[in-house]
């Protein structure tokens, strides 16, 4: 059954079929029935019927249910990794050792950050009253997962969510939405209780749009493209809904002069090829001081080169596919046009043989283009790295903020001053310095400009998911207060 409402597995009302596929090999991996409005309207329904419940839960029992989901989901790991791997065509490895145990982490942390809330301290600021601060949950929250990771970005959406005493509606993408069911799932029989989180299996025009614009739903949270994040803001606009986004980047790699070059090289390579390079925060503009580009390019290209492309089930396999074949021949396009402007070191072809079954590239390096050309400038979404020299310190700050996005960034120097001044300096949401792509639960991810604004995991994201209330208590006991001159000129009165 291809939906989770009030608690349970359920087919749409719906009715129309679709399929999930294995993009290494174009294989079914499960058959679907996708959600309509009417699926739509029944979801935020139980949703807002728990809210009242689950909103007045105390913190320690929001704590519980969420450290019993993650001790469960720990039991079913493997389980979440096979079924991530194949929907989403991810390596193996990269499901076993990132998605899952970092899904199981964030579930382990806001159990903690559960029964932590905080506000300002209760004082008497007037002098005549007391006052304190409550932090409310907002209601139901409907909520737009992508396809690149499923199983996290889930997680990323439901846990600050329900953690703060909201319910939520998460609608994944269509071509991936077999993690989100069963990490769902997963929470009921934790003791979630039901209504309080629904996943509904459909797509952007039959379901995620109704969503949007339901009257019932308090706040919408959606992640992917900025062009898709313009027409979110649209929606909520219609009856004012809160909006937390987290948009495109086009990530700058900034490596000065002074940089440690071997552990650049990895970098580089590392950040741009994680889950095929199909991450808002992968390095793609690798911004390099021209005493040492040639050394850097040569470097990554022969690193490149050596990384494996196979089954996602080897273990052994470095680069699975890309999301789909539409999707890889839009990223071959954007390459075949940088030809004429620029120089494509490696890379730059889909590959045959065992592999041409699946949605494969292979790893890319771009050199010599333009600040103002496609790949630069565009988001492309999958193995490429362009690579473009600097003259100073000034200039590489220049060339890492000259894009619309903001969401991460790395600079690469042993000089501490140069460090300083890129993470003060460079406009991004999270600025690594002689890394790129580390996260951890405890520290929040999320951009500004046009890569979105608002938090996902820490205890930050609950400034998106709650509401602050003043309350205000007299404590003088006197019915005629000194402000009451403003209406009353005479002091009997």
């Amino acid at each position: 059954m291809s939906q989770y409402i009030d608690g349970a597995r359920a087919e749409s009302l719906h009715g129309r079929g679709d399929v999930v596929r294995d993009p290494s090999n174009g294989d079914v991996v499960a058959e679907v029935t996708l959600a309509g409005p009417e699926d739509v309207d029944r979801a935020v329904r139980a949703a807002r019927a728990a809210f009242p419940d689950w909103s007045r839960a105390t913190p320690m029992e929001r704590s519980t249910v969420l450290s019993t989901w993650a001790r469960l989901l720990e039991e079913r790991a493997e389980e979440l990794a096979q079924l991530e791997s194949r929907q989403a065509g991810k390596p193996i490895r990269l499901a076993r050792e990132f998605d899952v145990p970092g899904t199981i982490d964030n579930v382990a942390f806001f159990s903690g950050a559960a029964r932590d809330l905080e506000g300002h301290a209760t004082a008497e600021y007037s002098g005549d009253h007391t006052s304190s601060i409550r932090r409310e949950a907002i209601g139901v929250v409907g909520s737009i997962s992508p396809w690149n990771y499923p199983l996290q970005m889930a997680a990323w959406k439901i846990l600050p969510a329900v953690a703060a005493g909201n319910t939520i509606v998460l609608k994944p993408s269509e071509l991936t939405p077999l993690t989100s069911l069963l990490f769902a799932e997963t929470a009921g029989e934790a003791g979630l209780p039901a209504g309080v989180v629904n996943v509904l299996t459909g797509t952007g025009a039959d379901c995620g749009s109704v969503l949007l614009r339901h009257p019932e739903v308090d706040m919408v949270s959606f992640t992917g493209s900025t062009r898709v994040g313009r027409t979110v803001l649209e929606a909520a606009a219609t009856n004012a809904k809160r909006v937390h986004l987290e948009l495109g980047g086009k990530a700058p790699f900034v490596v000065f002069d002074d940089a440690d070059m071997a552990a650049a090289i990895h970098g580089a390579v590392a950040a741009s090829l994680i889950n095929s390079g199909q991450d808002c925060t992968a390095a793609t503009r690798a911004i390099v001081h021209r005493s040492r580009y040639a050394e850097f390019v040569a470097g990554v290209a022969d690193l490149f080169q050596s990384v494996r492309l196979g089954p996602t089930a080897d273990p052994e396999t470095d680069l699975g596919p890309v999301i789909s074949t539409a999707h890889r021949d839009r990223i071959a396009a954007m390459v075949e046009r940088a030809r004429e402007y620029a120089r494509v070191v490696t890379g730059g072809a889909v590959p045959g043989g065992d592999l041409a079954g699946g949605s494969y590239y292979q790893p890319t390096l771009i050199a010599d283009a333009g600040k103002t050309s496609e790949v630069i400038r565009d988001e492309i979404f999958g193995p490429v790295l362009c690579a473009m020299p600097f003259d100073d310190d000034d200039e590489a700050i220049t060339l890492a903020n000259d894009t619309p996005y903001g969401l991460a960034a790395s600079a690469w120097t042993r000089d501490v001053y140069r460090a300083l001044r890129a993470t003060r300096e460079i406009r991004a949401g999270c600025v690594w310095v002689n890394d790129h792509i580390p996260i951890i639960s405890e520290m929040p991810h999320g951009g500004m400009k046009e890569s979105g604004f608002g938090k996902d995991m820490s205890s930050y994201s609950f400034e998106d998911y709650t509401v602050v209330k003043h309350v205000m208590f007299d404590i003088t006991g006197v019915a005629r207060k000194p402000w009451h001159r403003t209406i009353f000129a005479d002091p009997t009165s």
